[in-house]
């Protein structure tokens, strides 16, 4: 009886904290919107830039502060490891630049659809890539989503491009990462993936200087500070989830992303009142519907799996 009654304290430490860390990281990324709103004065290339600049320098003084270094220079010594951190880099900043584009021109509610299909991205990249099987109700979600996104292109008279380039970029990052496991820190796998970028970052905002163009630091210490602190909320929330990726599964990842797109749809919804047509309530409905599907299967194989 007490060994039954302690079972549910026993959640392994690793995973405990990972559950924490997916959280934490869903929480600031379902507000970030609201922060990202603040420098719109500078375009959404900009916005990366300085994004990448910022977090590389966030990252170098924690790995600085850590005592890191070591750790740090290990990737660059394992071609595979590199190779999969820069592609990862490569792909965070598709989605960064996609995902600020949607807020600077009124679709963060298609935003919010793009993290509500990610989780389904997921299901499909592990039959893909690692040999996975479908449960009858996985494909059943998997096909709804995709009757969603149709149907919603065919009523709307184009792809929900935003959607799908965040899904997939964002889902082959979170792939990515599990790849690279236990093998590298996440403030190192961080530091990593933003160096990568860095230099076409840093190239892009010289370029804005010398043509006149740049926001920064023509603007004033205010939106200075807005665009330096990038890389504070940037960093922050990714070094949580790349915490989350190595210690959970991506079906638990994906559950978890659902807090964000929430907040997300609401910001849209409720904060920069963007439209909603009855094709887009069309296909987040079909889609919630899915996920609904998704995780009671999730559950109900979890449970099953427990019992035998």
């Amino acid at each position: 009886m007490s060994n039954g009654g302690s079972r549910p304290s026993r959640m392994p430490a690793g995973r405990r904290a990972g559950f924490i860390s997916g959280i934490a990281a869903y929480l600031m990324w379902g507000f970030l919107p609201l922060y990202l709103a603040l420098t719109k004065p500078a375009g959404a290339v900009e916005v990366i830039a300085h994004r990448i600049i910022w977090s590389a320098l966030i990252c170098l003084i924690l790995i600085g502060l850590t005592r890191s270094w070591t750790a740090f220079g290990r990737p660059w010594r394992r071609p595979r490891d590199i190779s999969r951190l820069a592609l990862a880099g490569v792909l965070l900043t598709i989605n960064w630049l996609v995902f600020v584009w949607a807020i600077f021109n009124g679709q963060l509610v298609e935003a919010a659809l793009g993290y509500f299909i990610n989780p389904l991205v997921s299901v499909v990249l592990g039959v893909v890539f690692l040999g996975e099987r479908l449960r009858p109700a996985q494909w059943l979600a998997v096909v709804t989503a995709t009757s969603a996104v149709v149907v919603m292109s065919l009523a709307l008279g184009r792809w929900p491009w935003v959607a799908l380039a965040l899904a997939l970029s964002f889902g082959f990052y979170g792939y990515i990462e599990k790849l690279v496991g236990g093998n590298t820190a996440a403030v190192v796998s961080l530091s990593v993936e933003t160096l990568v970028v860095l230099p076409t970052a840093v190239g892009y905002v010289i370029w804005l200087m010398a043509a006149g163009q740049s926001t920064f630091p023509s603007l004033g210490w205010g939106h200075n500070l807005v665009l330096a602190g990038l890389g504070v909320a940037t960093a922050a929330p990714l070094l949580a989830f790349n915490a989350a990726a190595r210690r959970l599964p991506l079906s638990v990842l994906g559950f978890l992303q659902y807090l964000c797109p929430v907040l997300q749809f609401l910001t849209g919804l409720m904060v920069f009142h963007e439209p909603m047509s009855p094709a887009r309530w069309f296909g987040f409905a079909a889609v919630w519907v899915a996920l609904v599907v998704l995780s009671a299967d999730a559950v109900h194989h979890a449970r099953s799996a427990r019992s035998s």
